[in-house]
């Protein structure tokens, strides 16, 4: 069966056959393996802790080292998928972010430590070509969804890395070597993945139904029209950037901090914590899904203020949640909190890029890298939060809340709605070559 040169207006999930499905498994699928890479040393800083001998503020450092760089990557990782193409791109990052991966081992100082976790904070740049090659691949009336889904099954990495990094160190332990050389020996299992990650990649997928961005050729003479300027003037896409830094952001927070609260405040060790840390990364099984299909429900009716005030209910019950988790004394209640904050927090993740490759077709890359990095930015800023000696977890957690009810509120003053109607190009290619 010939395959459609137009995006996909279902997602055929047990489809493998159609550039389009096959791109969206190998994008998610890559993305899933990039937490391995990015946030394969968080559920292990307990063992790198005392093995660095780091101090709590140190350790704060560390949290925002690894998603600093994501913020400037983000930002130029957006414009690559524009002009370069997200099959070439995503390849590049992967056979790139790979090396401080298998190098980090080497670290035997908190200063060289904290130097490769920033340097392998450029892997989470992979979030933005996920989401532009989805948006690529997906008809308007589905690209909410299928985004989500993406995102979410992508994201669950995160969660099945803090459950199996713990296991991977002990079978190494087992092996007979120490703690200090296993969790640098852990390392090289991630690093592998982001290499065969980068050949499946460039090798089976392509930049567009209609091919890849090097087989189209513009008319000489022909004027670019990037409208670069109108992105970074529109006040939408730094509502939603802000929006994204409280959900995503608290996502890569937690997955930072997760293992290390529930050792310090409940005294469970490295592989329990780990585990427990693992069911919040575990709700991106459904939950992101789930904010995506709301959304575009929503949107066929509503159309983009729906989203938005979807969005911003999300964000709000998010916050709600996240106070209730940092009140809590027991680890039942404490369990059954951070589920409940997990599921809006991760809806609202799918809800925000229904949204955002509405905002300007003719610079998607640019919009969900600008929306991508604030995530980064929200992680960075809460990463201060964690570092300080004065406040403690808890607490942080329950400031973060009262920030999400507020920023929640803001989407819902926004006007998402212009005086056109969304976007609904025939492909997304057409307007990056328009």
């Amino acid at each position: 069966m010939k395959n459609s040169t137009k995006p996909l207006e279902n997602l055929r999930i047990f489809d493998l056959s159609s550039v389009q499905m096959r791109t969206f498994h190998i994008t998610w699928l890559t993305f899933f393996m990039c937490f391995f890479g990015w946030f394969g040393l968080a559920p292990l800083m307990p063992t790198i802790r005392e093995d660095l001998g780091l101090t709590k503020g140190q350790v704060g450092n560390i949290i925002i080292a690894s998603v600093s760089a994501t913020i400037f990557a983000r930002l130029f990782i957006g414009r690559l998928c524009d002009t370069w193409g997200p099959r070439k791109t995503y390849t590049a990052l992967l056979v790139l972010g790979s090396i401080p991966v298998f190098l980090v081992g080497l670290s035997h100082s908190y200063t060289t430590f904290l130097l490769f976790r920033l340097a392998i904070g450029v892997i989470g740049a992979s979030f933005v070509i996920t989401q532009y090659h989805t948006s690529v691949m997906f008809a308007p009336n589905i690209k909410g969804t299928a985004n989500a889904v993406a995102g979410g099954w992508g994201n669950l990495g995160g969660g099945i890395t803090n459950m199996v990094m713990p296991v991977i160190f002990a079978a190494i332990v087992g092996l007979g070597y120490t703690n200090s050389e296993a969790w640098r020996l852990a390392m090289i299992v991630p690093g592998s993945m982001l290499l065969i990650c980068a050949f499946l990649y460039y090798n089976y997928t392509q930049d567009s139904p209609d091919g890849n961005f090097s087989d189209f050729v513009k008319p000489i003479g022909k004027k670019e029209n990037t409208n670069t300027l109108e992105v970074l003037t529109d006040w939408r896409v730094w509502v939603l950037a802000l929006a994204y830094s409280i959900c995503f952001g608290m996502e890569i927070t937690f997955d930072n901090v997760a293992a290390l609260y529930f050792v310090d405040t409940f005294n469970f060790d490295q592989k329990a914590a780990g585990l427990l840390a693992g069911l919040f990364g575990f709700m991106n099984i459904f939950a992101r899904a789930l904010g995506g299909i709301f959304a575009d429900r929503i949107g066929r009716v509503y159309g983009i203020s729906g989203k938005s005030w979807l969005l911003a209910g999300f964000l709000v019950l998010e916050g709600i949640g996240l106070y209730f988790f940092s009140n809590t004394l027991t680890i039942t209640y404490a369990i059954v909190a951070m589920l409940s904050f997990a599921l809006f927090l991760k809806m609202a993740n799918g809800a925000t890029y229904a949204i955002t490759p509405f905002i300007n077709s003719k610079n998607v890359g640019l919009v969900a890298g600008i929306v991508g990095a604030g995530g980064n930015i929200g992680g960075m800023l809460m990463g201060f939060l964690f570092k300080s000696e004065s406040i403690s977890y808890a607490e942080a957690f329950q400031y973060i809340g009262g920030a999400a009810v507020i920023v929640g509120l803001l989407v819902a003053l926004t006007k998402f709605a212009t005086k056109n109607k969304e976007i609904k190009p025939s492909t997304v290619l057409e307007e990056v070559l328009a």
